[in-house]
């Protein structure tokens, strides 16, 4: 928030000073003015501020004086600054030379100010140097600047070359060179400014300009700056009436002013003399026979006996600017390469070439900020000459390599945009296919799509040469990684595979494509491998032994693949037929065919152990799904019949005794049909006998028991219910299932169903229900108790129930369904069963021991 309101203050502060300086100045007019840089000039007066042109776009600085600051002055006083400052800017607009500030717009006054715009710079020396006056608030960049040795060196070397052009060509003396008088441009580079005490010869041949002395009764704003001005404009100061003398200056007295500057610079903007604007503290100075500077800190030791001399007291031992541009100081790497870059224009194409071949060893040894703001430029110039473009490239890249992300997205990348729709030469796509990795990652994601990713593409198309296509499969998988899923799906695999499956493709180009698909799979998922990648293999038009291979790769890195695979429906149904009759190709050698056999041996192998393993699993499923159903009847049925019989375990335990007894009993019975006894013993055994059949061969109607053969309507009986709870005996000797010879009050309802069932099935004798009856002790009362014996058969709820013949398992029933089923009621029988007329049964055999444990197990 403090962030914000802080923005919004300054944005608010720039936009009320514009409000009130440059509504009327005719400068806006043309200039769009943004927010303030810096200032220069007197005092520092000329406020500077960023801009452009309306109708161009082109980026530019407008400098402004707002009248208002010279309210502290007298009026005598600011109409002759104005004056001044006037002409200084009229003599800088005529001058046009790279070591002077470019004027764009000339000066243009109005009632609150002065304006005028020139080419864009970034601010003053003196601002440069720590010097903030007029400034507010102090922009970022301007904050702890700091100088390199080769931008001073640089910046030096072009501020002599611009006194030489005043002094031997214009024939001018600044006689104001100071760190406000001096400008750096967004390049770096030093440019002279401050014209305004500026004087011209009239002379042609002479080599003196008529200079005015410093005026006591002048502002110090009116004057040049005394800290940087040379002695002999003080040393024979005369006074005459109220002005100030006029005496004649060579070029050495800007040499003196310059040997000062070189001084301000190493001791962070502290000028060698401090005059504080004194005129008389000037001419103390100049009149003293002890001018000399003893003390220089931080000046390079190298400079140190040539800034002595250049501020020598006397004008003939300072050196002028031919002499001095030539010192050892100035023979650096940097600078060379920097003035060379300047004067790029003149050279032709051969020398160009050679210049460029060197500059990547070069450029390690340059700062960020000279490679970003002065190279940068320079090799931007050339990128419309086509032909030199495979030069200039690799420079720019190492630049953008050693630049952060927001200085490249800034200074280089909208240089490089026009570069990367080239197609012509060609080394332009392979120098970019190169440093691919470095595009990607400082480029950002919109530009990436919009410029770098078009690029790519036109290097795969059909048209492209062949070595383009080659080296950009080549490094595609190095920075697959930085490319997004879509465009990788949708843009960058359907023109790999479209040539690869080009039928006038070269075998190079085909099989870097398929090296390439194959390194790109850690970069793609399952579905568009098994979707686009697997069916396009078969498809190649090509079975030469290195395509084979090739194939055969991407086969092998899909199928071992930890994240893809390859299903077995896959290999099974399109591959292996594939691959099985390129075994015979004749092409093949002995290592390449082992290779395929291989291959295809571990895809059978896969194969195999893959289908095996499901099925063992599926039968193994089958098994527990067969177990848990039986089980699950098993536990129904046994709850069941645990509630038929009272749910007692001593009951139940009481019953097995009782059984093994009864077995006997009926086992005699059945095998000793004439004597009465066992008939009677056989009886007593019923009750027993039938509460253990229940237990084995219940079924209850649940939905769960096991599926019956159902009887048909004619075997189905219903049972009345019996007052007289009493058995019946039967005889299973009868043969013809006719009742055993008893009385009539001691009748069995449950012989009397039994001998009834086997009468209608017709001859299958020696059966026994499916469900066993239980004592009378245990018979559960039925809530609807019926005592008339004229009742309807009973109703539901019903319980079915099954006969199972006794006779052995592999007896055949032709004419019986070997399966009943008898609906009797819930509760026990309250009447006695109507007798049925008697059938006669078919032959069976008396039942043995084993039966009977058979029938219990």
């Amino acid at each position: 928030m403090d962030m914000l309101n802080k923005l919004k203050s300054t944005v608010s502060t720039t936009v009320s000073q514009l409000s009130g300086v440059l509504p009327g100045n005719p400068v806006t007019r043309e200039y769009e003015v943004g927010k303030l840089i810096g200032s220069a000039g007197p005092d520092l007066l000329w406020k500077i501020f960023s801009g452009y042109k309306k109708s161009t776009k082109q980026e530019a600085s407008i400098f402004v004086l707002e009248k208002k600051l010279l309210e502290k002055y007298s009026k005598k006083d600011r109409d002759q600054l104005v004056e001044v400052l006037r002409r200084g800017i009229a003599q800088l607009t005529r001058l046009r030379h790279p070591q002077v500030l470019t004027v764009q717009h000339p000066v243009e006054e109005s009632r609150e100010s002065l304006a005028f715009a020139t080419e864009p710079v970034f601010a003053s020396l003196a601002n440069v140097l720590g010097c903030h006056e007029n400034i507010n608030p102090v922009p970022q960049q301007l904050r702890n600047h700091k100088l390199f040795e080769v931008e001073i060196k640089y910046g030096l070397q072009q501020l002599i070359e611009g006194l030489i052009f005043l002094h031997n060509d214009v024939k001018l003396l600044h006689c104001n060179i100071c760190p406000e008088s001096i400008v750096v441009n967004q390049q770096g580079a030093f440019k002279i400014f401050g014209f305004d005490f500026c004087t011209s010869s009239q002379d042609p041949t002479s080599k003196l300009w008529p200079v005015r002395e410093p005026d006591p009764e002048l502002s110090h704003v009116s004057q040049p700056n005394l800290d940087y001005l040379a002695p002999e404009l003080g040393r024979n100061h005369r006074r005459h009436g109220n002005g100030a003398n006029t005496i004649g200056c060579g070029a050495s007295a800007d040499m003196y002013s310059l040997g000062c500057v070189i001084v301000s610079i190493y001791q962070n903007g502290k000028s060698p003399w401090q005059m504080d604007g004194d005129v008389e503290c000037f001419y103390r100075h100049a009149g003293s026979h002890s001018q000399s500077l003893q003390r220089m800190e931080g000046v390079p030791p190298d400079l140190v006996d040539h800034v002595r001399s250049l501020l020598h007291p006397t004008p003939e031992q300072r050196p002028d600017a031919h002499q001095l541009v030539k010192i050892s100081w100035f023979d650096d790497v940097g600078v060379k390469t920097l003035n060379y870059l300047d004067s790029l224009f003149q050279w032709d194409n051969l020398q160009k070439s050679q210049f460029f071949k060197g500059l990547p060893q070069i450029l390690p040894r340059l700062p960020e900020r000279v490679c970003l703001h002065r190279v940068m430029p320079c090799l931007a110039k050339e990128f419309v000459n086509p032909s030199m473009v495979p030069f200039i490239l690799p420079c720019s890249l190492h630049i953008a390599q050693e630049a952060s992300k927001e200085n490249y997205v800034a200074h280089i990348l909208p240089h490089l945009r026009p570069v990367m729709k080239m197609q012509e030469p060609v080394q332009i796509l392979l120098i970019f296919m190169q440093r691919m990795e470095l595009l990607l990652q400082k480029t950002p994601p919109e530009d990436v799509k919009s410029d770098v990713l078009p690029m790519i593409y036109r290097a795969l198309e059909a048209e492209a040469a062949p070595q383009i296509q080659e080296l950009c499969l080549s490094v595609i998988p190095s920075f697959a990684s930085l490319i997004d899923y879509p465009a990788m799906k949708n843009a960058l695999m359907p023109r790999i595979k479209k040539l690869c499956l080009l039928p006038s493709g070269q075998l190079s180009v085909r099989v870097n494509c398929l090296i390439c698909i194959g390194k790109l799979l850690d970069n793609v998922d399952k579905w568009l491998v098994l979707d686009d990648i697997l069916p396009m293999l078969p498809a190649i038009p090509s079975k030469d032994p290195a395509v084979v291979m090739a194939v055969l790769g991407v086969y092998k890195m899909a199928l071992e693949h930890p994240r893809l695979g390859i299903p077995k429906e896959v290999i099974a149904t399109q591959i292996v037929p594939f691959l099985f009759p390129l075994l015979v190709e004749p092409g093949l050698s002995l290592t390449q065919f082992r290779a395929l056999v291989s291959t295809i041996k571990e895809m059978l192998a896969k194969v195999e152990e893959e289908q095996k393993s499901k099925l063992e699993s599926v039968a193994a499923l089958q098994e527990e799904q067969r177990t848990a159903l039986g089980n699950l009847a098993l536990n129904d049925s046994s709850s069941q019949n645990s509630t038929a019989s009272g749910g007692a375990s001593t009951a139940s335990s009481a019953n097995n005794s009782a059984v093994s007894q009864q077995i006997d009993a009926l086992f005699s019975q059945l095998s000793t049909s004439s004597e009465t006894t066992k008939v009677k013993q056989t009886t007593a055994a019923t009750p027993a006998m039938a509460s253990s059949n229940v237990v084995a061969n219940s079924r209850i109607d649940s939905g769960i028991v096991a599926p019956a053969i159902a009887m048909p309507k004619s075997g189905m009986m219903s049972l009345r219910s019996a007052p007289n709870s009493t058995p019946t005996t039967w005889n299973n000797n009868n043969v013809n299932g006719t009742r055993a010879n008893t009385t009539a009050a001691n009748k069995d309802p449950v012989s009397s169903m039994i001998h009834s069932n086997l009468s209608a099935m017709g001859g299958m004798g020696g059966i026994r229900p499916a469900n066993q009856w239980a004592p009378p002790s245990q018979a559960v009362p039925s809530p609807a108790w019926n005592h008339n014996p004229a009742a309807a058969p009973i109703q539901q709820p019903q319980m079915r129930m099954m006969a199972t013949p006794l006779v052995p398992q592999n007896q055949q029933f032709t004419q019986q369904n070997p399966m009943m089923t008898v609906m009797m009621p819930q509760s026990t029988f309250s009447q006695p069963i109507s007798p049925m007329a008697p059938t006669t049964p078919a032959a069976f055999r008396p039942l043995a021991r084993s039966d009977i444990d058979d029938l219990l197990s």
